[in-house]
């Protein structure tokens, strides 16, 4: 408990050593600014849950054997693994990707080396040849840099080699790059090109081929001689240099004939088999580079520096290439934080409007309005402490009129006491005639309110206490606000207790009256009557306000609901899907027409296509799925009379139905990111159905495609792509090649190298490394017939078609397999437009209970924005009442009396009234930016209940009656509590107003708090003071 003499005592002790309270503040201001310039700078708070990525490219295992002999052993492997909250994998052809998420308190460098321990262990269960590896050390916001390499300075396979070797090189050593991914282009190798015939011929194998080539592409040692006084080290160079070295080297010698491999084959640089392409406004390919960044590391600066070193290699491209950036994360960071700025400015000078307004003294409204800087210093102080960057959320919902509550109470209890300070010093009261000495004489006053703002001010700071008890991305984008809120609040705590009277001492003139003005009286009197006929007529003032918080109540379960509403990031990003079986190029052809029906709105300024994955698999998509940049002109320069991005998005969506059997998907880089890494779900609603066979997982998950699309709201609905890809599958026949005197591995050796290509080595270019791989002509892997007729030679010399040892089937085959801590599961997913989350899941789980049946050891649940919405309401319905626990704790220890504690407590519910009034009038939803605002609403809604409770309790300690009590303290309280309202609600309402990037997440929280202390302070203004006499006059009567 806080005894009133400690406060007496820190009051009174600043006054009295009014030089060290003005050395804490140079000290203040010092580790501000420097806790302020060490701050980074994102858009957002980084929101990925803690995880670890294995990728283990397979290029020869088909989605099953993948998920067989891939999958399963490294899931496994992580299964039990400490503090892991999830494991999920998806299984395609080439590709495994396992997923292991942990705790977020675990360390990430910690838990990459968890999971490396269990990888080295599962490495022995895998297919030889296979080398899994872990992702980048990234996030979800991680992509901040995305760019193309145009023009005529070379063709796509040279331009591709640039970036590899040069372009992404150069980037990989800026400091606090991660990674820098390829997309797009033709990847440069050297392919052997065996004729079967040829083979036929000379009597070779494959085998002999690849051993042969492998033994002809090194260099070795022979340790060193010495000679005379020198030493000579021997090196042996073997290295293949190119075409004609590889071509050279000799298989065997027939008759002293050598034969070489181009005998046998054609050796030539070609392009290596792609799993993805880049495209680019309707005009065919491109190549792409995405600069990852390293978790933890400044968005802006690394962006700065990523684009300084990008000018560097601009200047040194070869003639007619030029690099073109079509993503660049510091644009939304720099939106959002000029929206941040904007409102924190604006904020500012209206509060200090209010302030000159209603003190009507320059010195005492700029020592009131000093306390705003200061105080974010402490904001800055605390937010370089815990770790927290300066983004949308730590500082956007800063309030401005909440940091200056106390000393706005404790200055217009200066001036409206200074005409008694005058006249002590008119007096010859000893320690008022020299000016060092007027300390003593400011220290009755502020002690007097002292008591009042402490406990207001730690009942708004306590409420945010259980804030920090979110968990998930809940707790990850609120802690940060809680973290700068709390830590502002206590300096201007502090500051309004100590530096606010001293300052005061120093500056403030005792001459002049403490009058707001004509006006202001004539308010006074006007409420004072008011007031009185209230108190005379209390039931009926009671009925109205419980009448009015009744509705308010009754009408929140018809508020829309969502988790949080979408930061606008100023482009779309438009996920596609065709047919899973598409190739390549008619994937490039289909994409390419997609680009140029988007180009042609006018509100598009560029699209970008990035199709299947990049080289270093970061991602999991097959080349049927593409991921669509769009980016657009400011809405101020749009023509067509659209004016939101959602009709934009209508008007896209109108526009591509004209592509049959493609869906598409509608959101933003960041938002798709994160969705995708946080909950392996793209999109607002997702049904995920877990079950053992894949057949029955598509035929349920297609049902309930069905039933969503037909749920009003549904837009974009889609469904994981199980099967559908097309697969020539060559069944071996045991029997049939004992006959020959094969094995499995003859069969393999030649089916991969006809189709694949079969890694042999690498020729070495300085720093460039060129793969060189086996195959055969084109002519023998155009289709299922010319596979058919691929020869192996059998160790007598025979040639044998593979059609007589295998048995070769067209059929349809599993696209992708996806586990969630190893079961298999299918996702139905929907984006919702024109209605809530929370309503359209209602209907839609209505409508699934009723119409889908799941077979016995089937089950589904809800994922998506969803779940995180309901895993934060459920956990705010035990943070609310645990946040009005602690300001009655804290009311009561005020107080000392629990009917004062609960009647100051009655605010809430009428703050309750403004916020739920204001998410009505804005077309609000109550999401979890409204509830936090809530949260925070409770605690600043008790404060000026505080400080008129507390000068009512001090009159009567004096001796006045109840009433005269009353209405002389609501009186004298109305100027303060006008104030504080009215600094509160300016200070917030830039916010409110607010249409700037990032402004849509928290306008909610701002609207609610503005809006509940509106009706709050006319609780405390009316319904207080009527209750207050009420219930002390039949305490006293009951005595």
């Amino acid at each position: 408990m806080i005894h009133h003499g400690f406060i007496e005592r820190l009051v009174t002790a600043a006054l009295h050593q009014r030089l060290f309270v003005l050395f804490c503040l140079a000290a203040l201001i010092g580790t501000g600014v420097v806790a302020y310039r060490q701050l980074p700078v994102e858009a957002f708070p980084d929101l990925t849950n803690n995880q670890v990525v294995i990728v283990t490219e397979a290029p020869a295992l088909a989605a099953p054997e993948v998920e067989q002999r891939v999958t399963y052993p490294i899931e496994i492997a992580m299964m039990g693994v400490p503090n892991t909250e999830q494991v999920r994998s998806i299984s395609k052809f080439g590709l495994s990707m396992v997923t292991v998420v942990f705790d977020d308190a675990v360390p990430i460098y910690f838990a990459r080396q968890l999971v490396a321990e269990r990888l080295a262990d599962a490495r022995g269960r895998l297919p030889d040849g296979l080398d899994p590896v872990l992702g980048p050390v990234a996030t979800a916001f991680g992509e901040i840099y995305q760019y193309l390499i145009e023009g005529d300075g070379g063709d796509p396979m040279s331009i591709k080699t640039l970036h590899d070797w040069e372009i992404r090189t150069r980037l990989r050593s800026v400091r606090g790059v991660s990674e820098v991914n390829s997309w797009g282009g033709l990847t440069r190798q050297y392919q052997v090109v065996v004729d079967p015939a040829r083979l036929e011929k000379y009597g070779l194998t494959l085998r002999q081929i690849y051993a042969a080539i492998a033994s002809n592409n090194t260099s070795f040692s022979g340790g060193y001689i010495e000679h005379s006084s020198e030493r000579y080290t021997v090196r042996g160079v073997g290295l293949a240099a190119g075409e004609t070295d590889l071509s050279d080297i000799v298989l065997k010698a027939t008759g002293g004939t050598p034969v070489t491999v181009g005998d046998v084959a054609v050796v030539a640089v070609a392009p290596m088999p792609r799993q993805g392409a880049v495209t680019r406004d309707g005009r065919g390919e491109s190549v792409a580079g995405m600069v990852i960044m390293l978790k933890g590391e400044n968005g802006r600066d690394v962006a700065a520096r990523v684009k300084t070193r990008m000018a560097e290699v601009e200047q040194q491209l070869p003639e007619g290439l030029k690099i073109v950036p079509f993503y660049d994360q510091s644009e939304v960071i720099g939106r959002t934080a000029r929206t941040v700025r904007t409102n924190l400015v604006e904020g500012c000078l209206l509060v200090i409007g209010v302030l000159f307004l209603f003190l009507r003294d320059v010195r005492a409204a700029l020592i009131v309005a000093t306390v705003i800087p200061l105080a974010m210093l402490t904001g800055f102080i605390g937010m370089r402490v815990f770790g927290v960057s300066a983004n949308l959320m730590s500082l956007g919902a800063v309030d401005f009129g909440l940091i200056v509550d106390g000393a706005v109470v404790m200055m217009e209890n200066f001036v409206r006491r200074r005409p008694e300070m005058e006249a002590a010093l008119a007096a010859g009261d000893p320690g008022a005639h020299h000016r060092h000495d007027r300390g003593r004489l400011f220290a009755g006053p502020a002690v007097e309110v002292a008591r009042p703002i402490l406990f207001g001010v730690l009942i708004i700071i306590a409420v945010y206490i259980p804030v920090f008890t979110l968990e998930g991305l809940e707790g990850k984008m609120f802690r940060p606000m809680a973290i700068t809120i709390c830590s502002a609040l206590f300096g201007a705590l502090l500051l309004s207790l100590t530096a606010v009277p001293v300052a005061s001492s120093y500056l403030l003139s005792l001459s002049g009256g403490h009058h707001a003005g004509p006006w202001f009286e004539r308010l006074k009197t006007r409420y004072v009557a008011h007031l009185e006929n209230a108190m005379n007529h209390h039931w009926r003032t009671i009925g109205v306000a419980l009448a009015v918080v009744s509705a308010a109540v009754a009408s929140i379960p018809f508020l829309g609901t969502e988790f949080m509403p979408r930061l606008d990031e100023g482009s779309i990003l438009v996920e596609t899907r065709k047919y899973p079986s598409v190739s390549l190029a008619e994937s490039i052809e289909i994409s390419t027409r997609v680009e140029q029906v988007l180009d042609q709105m006018p509100e598009v300024r560029q699209v970008v296509t990035k199709l299947g994955r990049p080289d270093l698999a970061t991602e999991a998509m097959g080349i049927y799925q593409g991921d669509v940049y769009v980016q657009l002109h400011p809405t101020d320069e749009w023509t067509t009379g659209r004016t939101t991005k959602e009709e934009l998005i209508d008007a896209m969506a109108a526009s591509l139905s004209q592509f049959p059997g493609m869906t598409f998907n509608f959101t933003q880089p960041m938002a798709m990111r994160l969705d995708e890494v946080v909950s392996g779900v793209k999109a607002d609603v997702a049904v995920k159905v877990f079950g053992p066979n894949p057949a029955e997982l598509q035929r349920l998950g297609e049902q309930i495609r069905v039933l969503l699309a037909g749920v009003r709201g549904s837009a974009d609905v889609q469904m994981e792509v199980l099967s559908g890809a097309a697969q020539i599958q060559v069944d071996v026949d045991r029997r049939a090649i004992a006959r020959y005197g094969l094995n499995v591995e003859d069969v393999q050796d030649v089916v991969e190298t006809a189709v694949g290509g079969m890694p042999i080595t690498q020729v070495l270019d300085g720093a460039r490394r060129f793969d060189v791989v086996m195959r055969f002509p084109e002519a023998r892997r155009t289709d299922i017939r010319a596979l058919a007729d691929l020869p192996l030679l059998a160790p007598g010399g025979e040639r044998v078609p593979l059609e007589r040892v295998a048995h070769l089937v067209e059929m349809s085959a599993p696209e992708a397999i996806n586990h969630e801590n190893g079961e298999r599961r299918i996702v139905v997913q929907t984006n919702v437009r024109g209605r809530d989350v929370g309503s359209f899941v209602e209907d839609a789980a209505a409508r699934l209970r009723a119409t889908v049946t799941l077979p016995a050891g089937y089950y589904l649940t809800w994922g998506g924005q969803f779940e995180n919405q309901q895993r934060a309401m459920a956990r705010l319905r035990l943070v609310v009442p645990l946040s009005i626990a602690i300001i009655f704790l804290l009311l009561f220890v005020m107080f000392q009396r629990l009917r004062q504690a609960a009647l100051v407590l009655l605010n809430v519910p009428f703050a309750l009234v403004g916020g739920v009034a204001a998410l009505w009038i804005l077309g609000l939803t109550l999401n979890l930016s409204a509830a936090v605002g809530f949260i925070a609403l409770f605690g600043v809604a008790v404060l000026n209940g505080v400080v008129l409770v507390a000068s009512i309790n001090r009159l009567r300690s004096h001796g006045e009656a109840i009433r005269p009590a009353v209405l002389t303290g609501a009186a004298t309280r109305l100027k303060p509590v006008l104030m504080t309202a009215l600094v509160e609600v300016i200070g917030l309402s830039p916010i409110v107003l607010s249409h700037g990037a990032g402004s849509e997440v928290q306008r909610p929280f701002a609207s609610v708090i503005s809006g509940g202390i509106v009706t709050s302070t006319l609780l405390t203004l009316v319904m207080l003071p009527t209750l207050y006499e009420m219930i002390e006059r039949r305490a006293t009567e009951e005595r």
